[in-house]
């Protein structure tokens, strides 16, 4: 137990590095959440830096899955493993078929996503998770990342708005990984999985009044599209 908590407080600090904040008040010496949307994530980082955008997604789904990752590896059947068959520690991050560790890996990425949300740092005021979550999930189910992924491709190509395609595909996930099983058999890591996409999809509420209100702006396949089409990302 005294591990569990470890690995879910180094989680959620882990999540809670404001890495768009922080490039975005290094190379521009600006506060992020002052402009565009006020969100610390990718997308409106990009809006200052194309560049910076690129690598908060980056650096934001990699705290994702370093979490995950230490969660697996200090798991107790993890560990118990390594130390009696001198395996790896790399065979040790396949996606988990032991349930007790996709609970641990599934936990590990709840508060991963929790921090990346509420940043301690930030007062609370943090990102959407869809980079955090995507960076978590893929160590855990890595299928049902995929085809969540297409999902998102199929519904912007289709609608042309990016938070309705990551709305749909984070929903989609926990239901992708329990039909291709890929929740180590686990219904506490299934429940997990599905409490951090409900916790993204939640985050997204202002897209989804846009949405209903029909005022979400389009992706724009084209180059001089009007203003009012450019893309919201997560």
């Amino acid at each position: 137990m005294p591990i569990l908590l470890l690995i879910a407080a180094a989680s959620y600090l882990l999540g809670s590095i404001p890495f768009g904040y922080l490039l975005v008040r290094i190379f521009h010496g600006e506060d992020v959440r002052q402009s565009g949307s006020g969100n610390i994530g990718a997308t409106n980082v990009s809006r200052r830096s194309p560049v910076l955008g690129g690598l908060t997604l980056i650096l934001d789904a990699l705290k994702g899955s370093a979490a995950v990752a230490s969660g697996m590896l200090l798991s107790p059947p993890a560990l118990m493993g390594m130390l009696l068959s001198h395996l790896p520690w790399h065979q040790n991050l396949s996606p988990p078929s032991n349930p007790f560790v996709a609970a641990w890996a599934a936990n590990a990425a709840l508060f991963a996503i929790l921090g990346h949300i509420f940043p301690v740092w930030l007062r609370f005021r943090g990102g959407k998770g869809v980079a955090t979550g995507l960076g978590s999930f893929v160590l855990i189910a890595p299928k049902a990342v995929l085809v969540a992924v297409c999902i998102f491709v199929v519904v912007v190509l289709v609608f042309r708005y990016v938070s309705l395609g990551s709305m749909i595909a984070v929903a989609a996930f926990p239901l992708l990984a329990w039909l291709l099983h890929e929740y180590g058999n686990a219904w506490l890591a299934l429940a997990l999985m599905s409490l951090a996409s409900l916790l993204i999809v939640a985050r997204h509420h202002q897209n989804i009044r846009r949405l209903l209100a029909g005022t979400e702006r389009r992706f724009a396949f084209r180059r001089g599209a009007k203003p009012g089409s450019e893309p919201e990302k997560p």
